[in-house]
C-alpha cells in the first residue's frame, strides 16, 4: 500500500475519485474551498484541506506531502497555477495527473488527436498544460476529458429549460464518469507518466439524437433544434488512450447508456 496521494479538487469527479483510491493508500489528501464541506470529507475518511490556488497559504505544503498529485479543478487562472507549481517544486510530488479538457481543440470539421500542434494563445488551458509539461521537477500526464456525464450530471436535463440545441446535426464528444474514474485509476496504478491522452467515448451520435433520447427518458419534451447549419463536426479521437492503457471503454457506445440506470436521479 502506498503512503498517500493528494487530490486538488473535491467536486463531481474529485470526491468519487478519492473514494475509489482510498483503499490503495494510507491516506488521501483532498482539497476544498468550502469550510462547510470539511465534515463531509472527514466522514468519507479523507484528509481535507482548505485550498484556493488564487490565494495560496502555508496550508498547501502539508497537503502536498505525497508522491502523486491529481489536479482536478475548473480554474483557468494561469497566475494561480504558476504559484501552485512553485509550491509543488518544494514538495515531494514527482507525478502529476492534470485533468484538462478537449475544449482546447478548435471547433473545426476534423478528427482531433493529441499529436496536432495547437495555438497556446487560443485557450488558457493550453498555457497551463505547457507550464506543467516544461517543468523538470516532476512528470505530468495530461488527460483531456470530453463532455462529462454520469452521476447527477444527466444530459436529459441539459436542454430542459427549452433552450434550443445549436448545430443539432454535429456529433457529441462525451465520457461517462465511470470511464473517467477507471482511466485515472489505471494511470495512477501503472505510473503512466508523462503522457498526453484524450478521453472520450467511442461513438459520436448527433446532438439531436443523444439529447432527445435522454430528455424523453426523463419525461421532458423533445428539445428544440436550431435550424442553423452545422459549421463543423469536431470529433475527438480516443485511439491513443485505448492503445496506451490497453483500455476498453465501459460506456463506449453513448446511445447504449441507460438514461435511468446509468445515472443518479436523486435530487
Amino acid at each position: 500500500m502506498q503512503k498517500s496521494i493528494s487530490i486538488l479538487g473535491s467536486g463531481w469527479l474529485g470526491l468519487p475519485l478519492a473514494e475509489q483510491l482510498r483503499p490503495d493508500f494510507d491516506s488521501v489528501n483532498i482539497s476544498t474551498r468550502r469550510n462547510d464541506k470539511v465534515a463531509l470529507l472527514l466522514s468519507a475518511r479523507l484528509q481535507p484541506f482548505i485550498i484556493d490556488i488564487d490565494n495560496i497559504t502555508d496550508n498547501i505544503q502539508p497537503f502536498l506531502q505525497s508522491n502523486t498529485l491529481i489536479i482536478n479543478i475548473t480554474s483557468k487562472n494561469v497566475e494561480g497555477f504558476k504559484n501552485l507549481i512553485k509550491e509543488i517544486e518544494m514538495s515531494p510530488v514527482k507525478e502529476i495527473l492534470l485533468v484538462s479538457s478537449t475544449s482546447v481543440y478548435p471547433s473545426e470539421n476534423r478528427l482531433c488527436q493529441e499529436s496536432e500542434p495547437l495555438d497556446m494563445s487560443s485557450h488558457p488551458l493550453l498555457i497551463i498544460e505547457e507550464l506543467f509539461n516544461q517543468n523538470k521537477h516532476f512528470k505530468t500526464t495530461i488527460v483531456r476529458f470530453s463532455g462529462l456525464i454520469g452521476g447527477k450530471r444527466h444530459p436529459g436535463r441539459f436542454f430542459a429549460s427549452g433552450k434550443a440545441i445549436q448545430f443539432a446535426d454535429a456529433g457529441v464528444n462525451m465520457i461517462h464518469i465511470t470511464d473517467c474514474l477507471a482511466i485515472i485509476g489505471i494511470i495512477i496504478k501503472r505510473h503512466i507518466f508523462p503522457e498526453l491522452l484524450n478521453a472520450c467515448a467511442d461513438t459520436h451520435p448527433s446532438k439531436a439524437q443523444f439529447y432527445t433520447l435522454n430528455a424523453l427518458a426523463l419525461g421532458f419534451n423533445k428539445p428544440n433544434l436550431s435550424d442553423k447549419n452545422t459549421p463543423s463536426n469536431k470529433i475527438v479521437s480516443n485511439e491513443k488512450l485505448k492503445k496506451c492503457l490497453n483500455y476498453q471503454f465501459i460506456y463506449g457506445d453513448l446511445m447504449q447508456l441507460d438514461p435511468i440506470r446509468d445515472y443518479d436521479l436523486t435530487v
